[in-house]
């Protein structure tokens, strides 16, 4: 397998900037797998907060136990401030993960392409 499929087969399915380590780049690396960390934990911090009201309200009985009336708490709950929140917590670890793809197969094309003309 060539290097630079590696390294984008490595950041598109393990997680961002995990190719770039691989390539021998820890600093591009540490921002894109940061990034995307600090994006995951805001998300995972909103569903749970999320679930945990939900949780609390169907239990004290305020919200009967029936999924449509779930789901439509949830939909009014993400239309507020936290769901443009979440929504931008989302696009960006996409962005990230996406720029982590194209970066490190990018980086492995040209190590790759430096080491055939040394060859």
């Amino acid at each position: 397998m060539t290097k630079y499929l590696k390294a984008a087969l490595l950041s598109a399915l393990v997680f961002p900037g995990i190719g770039h380590f691989s390539l021998k780049k820890p600093l591009q690396g540490s921002i894109l797998a940061g990034t995307a960390i600090v994006c995951l934990y805001f998300l995972l911090n909103a569903v749970v907060d999320t679930a945990q009201e939900l949780s609390v309200k169907i239990q004290s009985g305020e919200v009967p136990l029936d999924a449509a009336k779930i789901s439509e708490l949830l939909s009014q709950q993400l239309a507020g401030s936290d769901g443009q929140l979440v929504n931008i917590a989302s696009l960006l670890l996409i962005i990230c993960w996406t720029v982590s793809i194209i970066d490190s197969f990018r980086i492995g094309w040209s190590q790759e392409k430096k080491g055939d003309a040394i060859s």
